[in-house]
């Protein structure tokens, strides 16, 4: 959490001091982003079991559900794959998006960039446990803010060609921006009872957990 927030304020630095660890997939995914998926999500999680969310839709016809440790246990675990997919999934599309720019890239170099540069979106996701909280305003805020780490990351991370290193950041925040936000867009709309047989399903499945 601590590096999501030197990422924000003091990005320059910070970034040169990833990019001289050099830090592998496996070590950035065990000892970096998974600690604060899980620590997001157990913020969240409680946020679920203990204040709920609003569904229905308009006020005058919504109602505050609160929902169980089963499933909030099988939401989180499902979103927490998801953010992984995310990260997985763009670091390839960013990696051959540079190999149009002429560049030769490793997928860790992608990786670096990507896990890194997403880490101030899913820190703001410790504000989606407060129910009065929209989750596109965390979506809103945290984008743009990984958008704003990624402008100095990508160029140091992936080392493109000078007269291509915006395009690559350009085009990376716009993949990050649209795979992140079909991923809200799917979450939301379980979150707020739009997915009537989804929330069947994992009702059903959570009544099956020892918990």
């Amino acid at each position: 959490m601590l590096k999501a927030l030197l990422l924000i304020f003091e990005p320059t630095a910070t970034w040169e001091d990833i990019f001289r660890a050099r830090r592998g997939v496996v070590f950035i995914l065990v000892g970096y982003l998974l600690p604060m998926l899980l620590l997001t999500s157990v913020m969240e999680g409680y946020g679920l079991v203990r204040w709920g969310k609003q569904r229905g839709e308009t006020q005058e016809v919504s109602k505050t559900k609160s929902f169980s440790r089963g499933e909030t246990v099988i939401f989180e675990t499902t979103q927490i794959v998801l953010s992984l997919l995310v990260v997985f999934v763009s670091a390839n599309l960013v990696k051959a998006m540079g190999e149009t720019f002429h560049g030769r890239h490793t997928y860790s170099q992608a990786f670096s960039a990507i896990a890194y540069g997403l880490s101030p979106f899913f820190l703001l996701r410790l504000l989606d446990a407060f129910p009065f909280v929209s989750p596109w305003v965390t979506w809103a805020i945290g984008i743009t803010l990984s958008i704003k780490v990624l402008y100095h990351g990508v160029p140091r991370m992936m080392e493109p060609d000078p007269p291509h290193a915006f395009g690559l950041f350009l085009m990376s925040s716009l993949l990050v921006a649209l795979i992140t936000g079909m991923v809200r867009f799917v979450t939301w709309w379980y979150l707020t009872g739009r997915l009537s047989k989804l929330d069947a399903l994992v009702s059903d499945l959570a009544a099956r957990l020892p918990f």
